[in-house]
């Protein structure tokens, strides 16, 4: 057994008695603490040499003699002597300053761990003595870590520590499709602010004490509108939180993430932005529907349907190779196909509406322009739903013309 203690080491010596690669792996966690590194070797692998030109560390092209422990707190040996390196470890030991032997774990009186280390937090794992099983551990804790898994937040408040906001995109509202960023930052938050279209599942996993505010808006029924939810933002930051506001989405597309973004640094308040996987592109996705395909789409609108269409249609190509998506319009479906259609688009385009994009509710509607707001209506189709139309939508096994 070993125990377990983390060493502050800057300013203080520590010894590199070695100058190849398993000495130079070691040391740039020496540079990063803040030691003053010395390392002995009559020769040195180019990157202990770089380090030593640009002044991380001082390096004397020679053979390892006791003196050279003065004023140490550390060693490290990895000449690939063994004879030197018990010579080394008698040394130490006799000046009672920490050894490790490579390759010989069992009379080191130190031992370098696995590290991961994530916002603050570092965990070391030892294994006596099999490194690679302590790696392999120390990949999965570093795999937890910066999927939010393990919980990150910070139950002890620096003193003075200001409080900061993360617009995180959630995705399409399933759990999966959230990045490992945005689980991060919900694992360390203190404060979530959450929307209805984000990843919902998410908000069971917060700890007790973590605080949701659910500022969630259905079609027509806005409870908390969006000037509140901006107050709420910097209101919380200010008390000291780190604040998830948890997106549908992504936060810059369609969503007001600029809107909060600016409100918030506007009263002093830091933001960090998530980018989301955005529904535009990925529930056409989840329907088989490729926004663009050779030979059928080359590119791309997006649009809210909320406002209809009808000042953007000089702004939207006409021809099939373009696909248009519709966020939000459901509600104006038979007013926007009529739109297009007088815009210069054939009545028979294909059209797709699908309902909860990646959910198990999921539901895909097709058509056509003079058809889909009749189809819809008959099935009752409602919001959330991403409109597609083009004739991409002719690739998905869902279509029906």
């Amino acid at each position: 057994m070993t125990y377990p203690l983390g060493l502050q080491l800057k300013g203080r010596k520590v010894l590199v008695v070695g100058g190849g690669p398993v000495a130079a792996r070691r040391i740039p966690a020496l540079v990063a603490d803040g030691a003053l590194i010395t390392v002995i070797a009559p020769d040195a692998c180019e990157d202990v040499r770089e380090l030593a030109a640009a002044g991380a560390l001082e390096w004397e092209a020679r053979s390892y003699s006791p003196g050279d422990l003065d004023g140490a707190w550390l060693v490290l040996a990895h000449c690939g002597s063994s004879h030197v390196q018990d010579a080394i470890a008698a040394d130490a030991d006799a000046a009672r300053i920490w050894c490790v032997k490579g390759g010989d774990s069992a009379n080191s009186t130190a031992w370098v761990p696995a590290v991961a280390s994530l916002d603050g937090v570092t965990v070391a794992v030892n294994t006596d003595g099999d490194p690679q099983r302590a790696m392999a551990l120390r990949d999965g804790v570093a795999a937890a870590l910066e999927t939010g898994v393990l919980p990150l937040r910070r139950r002890r408040k620096n003193l003075g520590e200001a409080g900061r906001v993360a617009l995180v995109g959630g995705g399409p509202g399933v759990a999966g499709l959230i990045t490992s960023r945005g689980r991060q930052l919900l694992a360390q938050a203190d404060v979530v602010v959450a929307d209805r279209l984000g990843p919902r599942s998410v908000l069971a996993d917060l700890a007790p004490e973590v605080q949701l505010i659910d500022v969630g808006k259905m079609p027509g029924h806005h409870p908390v509108p969006q000037s509140e939810i901006n107050a709420i933002l910097v209101e919380q930051a200010l008390l000291g939180h780190l604040v998830v506001r948890l997106k549908g989405g992504d936060p810059y597309v369609l969503g007001r993430g600029g809107e909060e973004e600016q409100y918030c640094r506007e009263h002093g308040v830091s933001v960090e932005v998530v980018p989301g996987v955005t529904s535009a592109i990925s529930v056409p996705a989840a329907a088989g529907i490729p926004v663009t395909h050779r030979g059928v789409a080359k590119g791309f609108s997006v649009l809210t349907g909320h406002e209809g269409l009808t000042q953007q249609i000089g702004l939207i190509p006409r021809g099939s190779d373009h696909t248009l998506i519709l966020l939000m319009g459901v509600s104006l479906l038979r007013r926007s196909a009529r739109t297009l259609i007088d815009g210069g688009r054939a009545a028979g385009t294909p059209v797709a509406v699908i309902e909860d994009g990646w959910l198990p509710t999921q539901r895909v509607t097709t058509g056509t322009l003079d058809t889909i707001a009749d189809r819809a209506e008959a099935i009752g189709v409602r919001a959330p739903a991403v409109i597609v139309v083009g004739d991409v939508v002719a690739l998905s096994p869902h279509f029906l013309p």
